[in-house]
């Protein structure tokens, strides 16, 4: 990566793609002092301009990845906080929100100051981080956590990510007390006792290869008790990693009573099947698991039909060791800031599933939107926040090439198209490689 000042460059025959404009148009933009000058077609610039020619690239309201974990502090031998955001800024995002599934957990104000000045010193400030509170304590799911020491600190949402919020009375009060202070409660939807022991979908691939499964019922049930409390609460409910397809159905029919619930899907989930665990690559145990293709198909056209609001990655990194064992004994999850433009290109806009236009608001309006966070647009004026990718560009996934700290993938050697090209946050351009 190459990463300069914003100072004076003109970006020439690039698509912008804003949907909260309107705009698809090629029109060049001149960055000055990292705010937006002026967008039109033939800029000059002056003597000490520097132009670049962005014909086929896109130009887009800067990508924001809600479901990221950072694994700062505690666990950096698997990711920092300055990896995280490099990998993030290499896979076209220009803000990240991180889980709380660390050690300590970020369940109180002192570790969202740690994670905050942190990530002002990565890469110039280039990333904005914005961490999510723990639920309950130590996200152990006895007590609720302080929320509002944690939303006064900068906390844009809470969750328990990695376990649910089971006690049905602990997730009431945790919606009506994020609802003080406008924020969503995120939840890792999963029946433990349903999956206790599960490392893969229940279902015949499972029983084929004899591994424990985790059903996709389980899932389901979560959800439909929470959309129970988010109506009787009328707290902002999001669905993390939703992987099935009664649970598509179950947000779509709470939407159309009006209900304050919204969701997210990884790329992992609307890309491959269960019948990718049969290789036995550690790579493909993640939590929700893969689910089958029927599920796969609804997710699908839940992201078709706008019932999905947010693509999210579910970046989860894991040291090589932790991940070469045997499938039953490796932790679950994989990396995914630097594939997912990639594959949501590949998989969905070439397919016809998505226009980009609507790929933009799923990376980059609606996470903004459901998190209460200003929206960013790309008008003259405005501070410059965005994400460049060439949507034509074919391009082989590398692992030994990410620039996370951990390599964990399912989709090594896999070409895709739609690459990453740049990104701008903050006064600061990102080349990628």
């Amino acid at each position: 990566m190459k990463i300069e000042k914003a100072i004076d460059i003109v970006l020439r025959n690039v698509r912008i793609i804003d949907p909260l404009t309107d705009r698809d148009e090629v029109r060049d933009i001149h960055l000055v002092d990292g705010m937006i000058g002026k967008i039109a077609s033939g800029l000059k610039g002056g003597a000490s301009t520097r132009s670049v020619d962005l014909t086929g690239v896109v130009a887009a309201p800067g990508f924001l990845d809600m479901h990221v974990h950072l694994r700062e502090p505690g666990f950096e031998h698997k990711e920092t906080i300055e990896t995280g955001c490099m990998a993030a800024a290499a896979g076209g995002f220009t803000g990240v929100c991180c889980m709380p599934n660390t050690n300590p957990a970020i369940d109180d104000e002192s570790v969202i100051r740690l994670i905050q000045e942190k990530s002002r010193r990565a890469l110039l400030g280039l990333v904005d981080v914005h961490p999510i509170g723990a639920v309950t304590i130590g996200r152990k799911g006895e007590h609720l956590a302080p929320m509002a020491e944690m939303a006064a600190a900068g906390a844009v949402a809470f969750t328990d990510d990695g376990d649910p919020v089971h006690d049905a009375e602990l997730m009431r009060r945790a919606l009506e007390y994020a609802g003080m202070f406008n924020r969503p409660v995120i939840q890792h939807a999963q029946d433990i006792p349903m999956t206790r022991g599960g490392v893969m979908n229940e279902g015949f691939c499972s029983t084929e290869l004899g591994l424990p499964g985790m059903p996709a019922a389980a899932e389901d049930v979560m959800i439909s008790r929470d959309i129970l409390l988010a109506g009787y609460t009328g707290g902002q409910y999001h669905v993390a990693h939703m992987s099935t397809a009664g649970a598509v159905d179950l947000v779509r029919a709470a939407k159309v009573k009006g209900l304050r619930v919204t969701c997210e899907v990884t790329p992992h989930h609307f890309f491959l099947t269960d019948d990718a665990v049969r290789s036995f690559d550690t790579n493909t145990k993640m939590n929700p698991p893969l689910r089958t293709k029927f599920d796969v198909d609804a997710i699908r056209e839940g992201l078709r039909d706008g019932t999905i609001d947010v693509i999210a990655t579910d970046h989860a990194p894991h040291s090589f060791d932790e991940k070469q064992v045997e499938f039953q004994s490796a932790p679950f999850g994989i990396v995914g800031l630097e594939t997912a433009i990639g594959l949501a290109v590949t998989e969905l806009v070439y397919r016809g599933i998505l226009s980009l236009d609507r790929l933009v608001r799923l990376f980059s309006v609606n996470p903004r939107r459901i998190l209460h966070l200003p929206d960013v647009t790309i008008t003259e004026g405005a501070r410059a926040n965005l994400t460049l990718f060439s949507p034509d560009q074919s391009w082989t996934v590398d692992p030994l090439r990410f620039h996370s700290l951990s390599r964990n993938t399912p989709f090594a050697g896999l070409t895709l198209r739609g690459k990453p090209f740049a990104v701008a946050n903050n006064g600061v351009i990102c080349w990628s490689d």
